[in-house]
């Protein structure tokens, strides 16, 4: 643990709970056993779920809800581009959500928390499928009360951005990072390990630069650099 006044420069830069960063372990979230064990997943076990769930889709939407394959297209990516935005705002203002409700923070805990703690457990890499499920089936109910049958082109791309961002984040935790994607690595170590309440973005550093919380901007005003 750490004293009150560390606690309280940790709620004041963005982090979710009183902790020290540890590299290896794992947290324990329910005493309970098989509550323990359904929140944590795989990569395999994610991309088993929902590539069947994309490809259903989009064979549905163009097969028999008469979506053109060109205009099925033009949804996927669009989805993809939403899923970045919306990856952006759920962890800079739901899962960074800053409160002294002793219980809503069990619950940030728990969501993301367990995360910051214990970044290199590769078992809460990707949301257990369980949560990720039930997320998912409320998503696709408002995404088709507002673009009705053409929500079987535009979910699946923006499924697909999330498995991309899955396993971008995955990567960065487990993996060195690749050329070409060193500011990817660098902007989500940044926010793990220098600045909680900066670099939300994961699979995309658009929407830090878009809101100026990419880390380094901190930086230069810290030291006063142009």
């Amino acid at each position: 643990m750490i004293t009150e006044l560390a606690d309280k420069k940790m709620k004041k830069s963005g982090a979710d709970a009183p902790y020290v960063i540890k590299n290896h372990g794992q947290g324990r979230l329910f005493e309970n056993e098989n509550l323990e064990k359904l929140t944590k997943s795989s990569p395999i076990a994610i991309f088993s779920i929902y590539i069947p769930l994309i490809a259903g889709m989009l064979y549905y939407g163009v097969g028999y809800k008469e979506l053109s394959v060109a205009r099925a297209i033009v949804l996927f990516f669009a989805g993809m581009f939403f899923w970045s935005f919306f990856e952006y705002l759920m962890h800079r203002y739901i899962f960074h959500f800053i409160t002294d409700n002793p219980r809503l923070m069990k619950i940030i805990y728990k969501f993301h928390g367990v995360h910051h703690e214990y970044p290199r457990d590769k078992e809460r890499l990707f949301m257990p499928p369980v949560p990720s499920l039930v997320i998912s089936t409320i998503l696709f109910s408002l995404v088709y009360l507002t673009l009705e049958w053409q929500a079987l082109a535009f979910f699946p791309g923006f499924v697909f951005g999330y498995l991309l961002y899955g396993s971008i984040h995955y990567a960065i935790h487990a993996f060195p990072p690749p050329r070409g994607l060193k500011a990817l690595w660098r902007n989500h170590h940044l926010h793990h390990y220098k600045y909680p309440d900066r670099g939300f973005g994961v699979s995309s550093v658009l929407w830090d630069v878009i809101f100026r919380t990419v880390p380094n901007e901190e930086k230069k005003r810290k030291t006063g650099t142009a």
